[in-house]
């Protein structure tokens, strides 16, 4: 019975929404105490310059935690508003920002500010003006709109003004790029460049219009991976599997939906798939490139969740939560091999009450080697366990 499922229960519950808004808020709380080393970390590695010596100035290092989070509250709501106007997900609205805070709440690191939450904010604003476009006789104001955000965050991360391409090609998709049209998108690019270039004359400092540009045209080492950090492998690890898997619900179960809905899944299919590209091509953008990726990650996974009720699909749903069934014998927070990992049983009671086709755990630990101790196998019995690094 779909009901009885973890996963129904989730996805159709109305305090799902309300209990993360809760316990993401009291992560955030604990992790300013808990941490407080990296509030002193104002020089990120990869920011666009333009950007650094303005947040410095505008807020204190203290502020960041705050800023951050009302910008990543302000994109769920409009995650709900972008799904209520243009009903991507048939059923329940607030899965996908349920989802998207789960997300950034488990990456500490995104609880600062970075130039690519604020990029977050206004694409998502710009690929709601792009939505409103589509099949319109007369589009040119939806994408001078939809533009005109995708300048104004190009200012701050000019690595944005690169998804004008993309925005360009699903505007023609949707049917709605015509020579008025493409005018109007340039027109909106082009504004907040007219305005920052009447800044800089005004006050003899060119050099502030010229930064954005200087900035986009600087490459660093393409395909340099080793540059990133272990979490944001996990996390790019983690969010490839669970796009891959609700892409191809989208396309496989795509007859289900109306063609509006199918050509706005495909948008984000094709965005999240360019993302990943742009962070394998530039992986020092990776931190500013993340919001955005799990914002339209978090649609797609949403659509997934929601609308499937299949014994495989609960136990996917419930693969989130291995991460709680892992302790050390040694109590130290790294396992120092796989003699020092021990699944908790009690939940493995739970799992096999589910009856899981398959168990699939990910690890971010490079010092762990990828089998598994056979008790856990036994534990199960008919249920395979496949263990797996990331590294």
């Amino acid at each position: 019975m779909r009901n009885k499922r973890l996963q129904s229960q989730v996805t159709a519950g109305r305090w799902t929404l309300p209990a993360v808004i809760f316990i993401c808020a009291l992560c955030w709380v604990l992790t300013y105490f808990l941490f407080p080393g990296s509030i002193a970390s104002t020089v990120l590695e990869g920011s666009p310059s333009a950007w650094q010596p303005a947040r410095d100035f505008l807020l204190p290092g203290w502020a960041d935690r705050i800023v951050s989070f009302l910008i990543y509250a302000t994109i769920g709501y409009f995650l709900i508003e972008l799904n209520n106007q243009f009903s991507i997900i048939r059923m329940r609205a607030s899965m996908q920002t349920a989802i998207y805070f789960l997300f950034v709440t488990v990456c500490l690191e995104m609880h600062l500010l970075y130039a690519g939450d604020i990029a977050a904010l206004v694409s998502l604003i710009s690929i709601y003006f792009l939505f409103r476009s589509y099949q319109q006789s007369h589009a040119a104001g939806y994408l001078f709109y939809s533009f005109l955000f995708i300048g104004m965050g190009s200012i701050i991360f000019p690595q944005l003004t690169v998804f004008s391409i993309l925005w360009i090609l699903e505007a023609y998709r949707f049917q709605s790029l015509t020579l008025r049209s493409f005018c109007g998108a340039l027109l909106g690019w082009m504004l907040p460049y007219w305005f920052l270039f009447g800044h800089a004359f005004f006050y003899n400092e060119m050099d502030l219009f010229y930064r954005p540009f200087i900035e986009l045209s600087t490459f660093g080492e393409a395909f340099h991976l080793q540059t990133l950090q272990s979490w944001e492998l996990a996390i790019l690890g983690y969010l490839l599997v669970l796009f891959i898997v609700s892409a191809v619900h989208c396309i496989a179960a795509g007859f289900e939906d109306k063609i509006r809905t199918r050509a706005y899944l495909q948008f984000l299919i094709d965005l999240t798939i360019f993302l990943f590209l742009l962070i394998a091509i530039q992986p020092n953008y990776c931190n500013d490139l993340l919001p955005l990726l799990m914002i339209s990650n978090s649609i797609l996974i949403g659509h997934f969740f929601v609308l499937t009720n299949s014994k495989s699909s609960n136990v996917f749903f419930i693969i989130s939560l291995v991460s709680l069934i892992i302790k050390t014998h040694s109590n130290q927070e790294k396992p120092v091999g796989v003699w020092d990992m021990e699944f908790n049983l009690n939940v493995l009671d739970k799992l096999k009450q589910l009856n899981p086709i398959a168990i699939f755990v990910v690890s971010n630990q490079p010092d762990i080697p990828a089998k598994l101790h056979p008790s856990a196998q036994l534990h199960l019995y008919s249920a395979p366990i496949m263990y797996w690094s990331c590294f």
